[in-house]
């Protein structure tokens, strides 16, 4: 049959949240235009009981994810790098659509997406060996420093890099053991929301990563006065909004994240996502436990080990 004689199919993008694919709580859907503005989807515009719903969900993947091993959480993300692999095709066309690149240029955002994955896949059982480790003391003790996870962190995505962006502040939290929740890009959301369909098929638990779309400052103010979040990063906040954020978080001590010098504007798109991203993010959110334990009886040699 002809391409002339078909109907188009377009696709209808939706919320990640929990392991599902919601619809928004409200209804409402929002144009997404390309850079010259021609239409490409309707994206749904979550609300502020969409953003309550995601929190939930991520706080209940909490324990099962932040007690899996490094290891395992390492092939989880490593198999999301593979489902993207196989997809490829799909994001470069979005990426080229959301941000206006050629089709080369968007393949190469893709292609170093995919490694920031297997990048931070690797990450997951050494990050404690660089921000852990034994210290120390007079006394017959061992005393011993070990990272865990912050909890639930919500992720405002970069406004400019619809999709390396989003992966460079994504997978640092859940490398770690955190659960994320995620509001995506307000202008270009698609290529989150197709990462979400990915997610989904990969392996990651429901609720670890859960992804919004719509009006960043609508969505961002419950998430940083919301009393079970535990941090949130600033990466998609401009100057003015990510100060009213900051002083919203602090109200239960939240761990955050401010934006770079170079998105402090609202705008991230002088920021090289393409750069080597080192660990600060993996950091980031990370609490310190330290553990005092006694040697025993010290004996005439020093110790009795």
């Amino acid at each position: 049959m002809s391409d002339q004689n078909r109907l188009g199919v377009f696709k209808t993008y939706k919320l990640y949240v929990g392991g599902k694919f919601p619809r928004s709580e409200s209804g409402r859907v929002y144009e997404v235009t390309d850079s010259k503005g021609q239409w490409l989807a309707n994206a749904p515009q979550s609300s502020r009981k969409d953003a309550r719903d995601a929190v939930v969900a991520a706080r209940k993947a909490f324990g099962g994810w932040s007690g899996a091993t490094a290891y395992n959480r390492g092939q989880v993300l490593y198999r999301v790098a593979e489902m993207l692999e196989g997809r490829k095709e799909q994001f470069v066309r979005e990426v080229a659509a959301s941000e206006g690149l050629s089709k080369s240029k968007a393949a190469a955002v893709v292609d170093a997406a995919i490694d920031r994955w297997v990048w931070y896949a690797g990450w997951t059982d050494k990050i404690g060996q660089i921000s852990g480790g034994a210290n120390p003391v007079a006394g017959p003790f061992f005393n011993l420093s070990t990272p865990e996870p912050t909890g639930v962190v919500a992720v405002l995505a970069p406004q400019k890099s619809s999709f390396l962006g989003l992966v460079s502040v994504i997978a640092p939290v859940i490398a770690t053991g955190n659960t994320a929740v995620v509001i995506a890009s307000a202008d270009a959301p698609l290529p989150a929301l197709s990462l979400g369909e990915v997610l989904a098929t990969s392996d990651l638990p429901g609720g670890v990563v859960n992804i919004l779309s719509g009006a960043t400052a609508e969505l961002a103010a419950p998430l940083a006065a919301h009393q079970d979040v535990n941090a949130i990063d600033l990466t998609g906040a401009g100057a003015e909004l990510a100060k009213e954020l900051e002083i919203a978080a602090a109200d239960n001590l939240k761990r955050v994240l401010r934006p770079l010098a170079a998105e402090a504007d609202g705008s991230d798109a002088s920021t090289d996502w393409s750069a080597a991203p080192g660990t600060h993010r993996l950091t980031a959110f990370l609490e310190t436990k330290t553990v005092w334990h006694p040697t025993g009886a010290l004996g005439a040699s020093g110790s009795s080990y």
